[in-house]
């Protein structure tokens, strides 16, 4: 099953609170929105993506939790962009002084940010583009490292803020560079 997308401008337009409710009063559907507006739902992944993305956010939370660097997220977690687009990344990481300058009421909805930091683990019937323009849609909205994994073909895209993407080819590692300094993501169980 693939994302569908919905585009009811024409009907109604959600303003930031009502898609909130949205979602909120459908639980069991994932929903993003562009930044055109448009309704993006979801389908659940599968079980090797999902125990993909375990182990990935499982190493970026325990970098987090001995650095105590910033706040890192699942992908049940809704950000709202700068560009008016609510999305919820695979794994996302918001530095520590971005956190805390947002209010108790911001931190309890969609946060109304981009992450410093994402990643997108492609689902076999995630469309290519979509993600990858997706990732586009990160660093244009501040993201400063991103990687989409694409592990049917066993390649790392990575994002950065002001440079070209670098695809790298079955890396056995990945580095969080300047963004999460010091933190290593191995690959071993991803590639499996």
């Amino acid at each position: 099953m693939t994302a569908i997308t919905l585009n009811l401008n024409s009907i109604i337009q959600l303003t930031r609170e009502q898609f909130y409710q949205l979602c909120e009063e459908n639980p069991d559907l994932k929903l993003e929105r562009n930044a055109q507006g448009e309704l993006i739902i979801m389908p659940p992944t599968g079980g090797e993506t999902g125990k993909s993305n375990s182990n990935v956010n499982a190493q970026i939370w325990f970098w987090n939790d001995q650095n105590q660097l910033g706040e890192v997220f699942d992908s049940s977690t809704g950000f709202t962009l700068p560009n008016g687009a609510d999305r919820s990344p695979d794994v996302s990481w918001v530095a520590k002084s971005r956190w805390d300058a947002l209010t108790k009421e911001q931190k309890e909805k969609f946060i109304p940010l981009c992450p410093d930091f994402v990643i997108e683990i492609l689902s076999p019937n995630d469309s290519l583009k979509k993600t990858q323009n997706k990732m586009q849609e990160y660093i244009e909205n501040g993201c400063r490292l991103g990687w989409l994994i694409n592990r049917k073909q066993q390649e790392v895209e990575i994002y950065r803020l002001g440079k070209d993407v670098e695809i790298l080819k079955s890396p056995q590692i990945l580095s969080g560079e300047d963004v999460l300094p010091g933190f290593v993501l191995t690959m071993q169980k991803i590639w499996v």
